[in-house]
């Protein structure tokens, strides 16, 4: 009797030691050491242009907070509009093995040779608002951007339109070897060649931001003041600094002088509102979403689209104030 029930709490006191998990808990546990072993968390890494303009910022939060969302790692480099730097970053990315890298290129050129070790590591590549030029299309996964050159051609289409074809304009270009500063500028010659009487009289680079934009502006009104009719500008930030520069040069920017440019930042929108711009030709920068769909699909082993086109819209200011409390950049 005694021997069965030494037996009988022996027995007990080994369930009551092994059996310390419910059924649910257990679930949990196997769930979890599946994730580790094969569904660990994604880290992607992001190398950014810098802050140059409001519209690079929001872009840089909308792709921020779309990872942390979709429970990704980011690994966020700023590469303060320096290609060497990004190049670092890239290379920094692939000793880290990360699972993606998300490249918005300061400059067209000079990418095969990191991309190609990308692709060595098997790393896919998604370029974000600005394409490269490189002889192997398959050192990226794809390209998630606006179409610049249709840009150009609605800054261009607005002005010739708005002027009956005939002005004489100022251009503030933006970072040289940049695909969005190549390609607004070739859009915009093209409405140009077309209406001759739409007459680009100087031309030069503000770098994409406010405070070259206005020295640049300053040197223009120099020079040609009494000539300029128009200002067109490859960016918002560019945009506001000639609105800064014409306005101390004693001219009203809006009226004596036209502006359009790209971008559709909510500080260009309170512009118009203001009279202080004429027109802005939309390039949304929240591509979080569209960045990490892609990133989702390729994870996926799903095939994604080469180039993903952003759709753009021409504002002015006559939709300016009732579309600035939507602004979201």
């Amino acid at each position: 009797m005694i021997r069965s029930m030494l037996a009988l709490t022996a027995a007990a006191l080994l369930f009551s030691c092994t059996k310390t998990n419910s059924p649910s808990d257990a679930t949990a546990t196997s769930s979890a050491n599946r994730d580790a072993k094969s569904n660990h968390t994604k880290v992607i890494g992001f190398s950014q242009i810098g802050a140059e303009s409001a519209w690079r910022s929001a872009e840089t939060k909308s792709i921020q907070e779309e990872a942390k969302k979709r429970g990704y790692d980011l690994r966020f480099s700023d590469a303060q509009q320096k290609q060497e730097n990004q190049i670092k970053a890239l290379r920094t990315f692939i000793a880290q093995k990360v699972d993606a890298i998300v490249l918005a290129p300061v400059v067209e050129t000079g990418w095969e040779p990191v991309l190609r070790e990308a692709k060595a590591a098997n790393i896919p590549v998604i370029l974000v608002d600005r394409g490269i030029t490189t002889s192997d299309p398959s050192l990226y996964t794809t390209l998630i951007a606006s179409d610049f050159v249709n840009e150009g051609r609605m800054a261009g289409d607005w002005l010739a339109k708005k002027t009956g074809g005939k002005a004489k304009v100022v251009e503030l270009q933006g970072t040289p070897g940049a695909a969005p500063a190549n390609d607004r500028k070739a859009g915009f010659a093209e409405v140009a060649q077309k209406n001759p009487g739409l007459q680009i009289i100087k031309s030069q680079t503000g770098e994409f931001t406010r405070a070259k934009g206005k020295e640049v502006m300053e040197a223009f009104l120099k020079s040609d003041g009494p000539n300029i009719q128009a200002v067109y500008a490859h960016n918002d930030d560019m945009a506001l600094g000639a609105v800064q520069a014409i306005e101390e040069s004693g001219r009203k920017p809006g009226k004596d002088i036209l502006i359009v440019s790209v971008d559709g930042t909510k500080d260009a929108f309170q512009a118009m509102a203001d009279g202080k711009m004429n027109a802005v030709v939309e390039c949304n920068p929240l591509l979080g979403p569209a960045v990490f769909d892609a990133v989702d699909k390729i994870s996926g082993g799903s095939q994604v689209e080469k180039k993903v086109v952003v759709q753009d819209k021409t504002y002015d200011q006559t939709e300016a104030a009732q579309a600035l409390p939507t602004r979201q950049y």
